[in-house]
């Protein structure tokens, strides 16, 4: 229980944080949530792939954040 709760914590300030990098427009907190979530997911994958892994609670938000910024400019580039 205590992980998920650290999860969602840390997607709400991976995306409220990439938000800010990208320069979006201003997000609820539950978009917020969902694109830290889903910039994790992505960026944890990336990581992999190119052989960096993340540790700790700041390493996480870091990797997550980049997964982020990685989704909002492709989303701005499809235009959704």
């Amino acid at each position: 229980m205590t992980n998920i709760i650290v999860a969602l914590i840390v997607g709400a300030i991976s995306g409220w944080l990439a938000g800010i990098i990208m320069k979006t427009k201003k997000g609820s907190l539950l978009r917020n949530l969902i694109l830290g979530i889903l910039g994790g997911v992505v960026g944890g994958f990336i990581g992999k792939l190119i052989g960096i892994g993340a540790s700790g609670l700041i390493g996480s938000i870091i990797i997550s954040v980049l997964g982020a910024c990685l989704l909002i400019w492709i989303c701005k580039k499809l235009k959704l």
